[in-house]
């Protein structure tokens, strides 16, 4: 799903003119991510928990050259789905497209 069906979805929703939509969207988009810069965790009850881990530096591989590199300590954006999104995505009764779970 795009941004551009989170938006349709939301104006077929809530009636809001696409203006508004879209408005809203980026607002809750850029206010987790500023949330995720300052160091928060961004917590929405039954959907899950969005936030910050921190990677440490460790030597890699060139894969064309294979001259070993370093590669720097980094942060990583997570998401862990809470209860009722696991349990919301596993009692689906069609199974995802490319799933190859039988």
């Amino acid at each position: 799903m795009t941004k551009a069906e989170v938006v349709k979805l939301l104006i077929d929703k809530s009636g809001l003119p696409r203006r508004e939509a879209v408005l809203a969207l980026e607002s809750f988009l850029d206010s987790i991510k500023t949330a995720l810069r300052n160091g928060e965790k961004v917590s929405l009850v039954g959907f899950g928990t969005f936030y910050v881990k921190g990677k440490n530096s460790r030597s890699g591989r060139n894969p064309r050259t294979g001259e070993v590199i370093q590669i720097d300590d980094k942060n990583v954006a997570v998401f862990k789905p809470g209860r009722a999104f696991r349990e919301a995505v596993n009692n689906s009764t069609s199974p995802a497209e490319g799933s190859t779970r039988a």
